[in-house]
């Protein structure tokens, strides 16, 4: 459980220095988001937490 929330952690970090450091960027590109049909955000996430998956298997064997 705490390596979760450390990832957790981790991950607010990386999203608030993309937010401070890009912010009209990242408006746009949530506008541009939500643009998107739900089939290819599912789909798009999917691909996302299955390579997510593969990197921590990678780093941790």
């Amino acid at each position: 459980m705490r390596d979760f929330t450390t990832a957790l952690a981790l991950v607010f970090v990386i999203e608030g220095l993309l937010y401070s450091a890009f912010p009209d960027g990242m408006k746009r590109m949530v506008s541009q988001v939500t643009a998107l049909p739900a089939s290819a955000l599912r789909a798009t996430g999917l691909v996302a937490a299955c390579l997510g998956v593969a990197a921590v298997w990678l780093i941790r064997h």
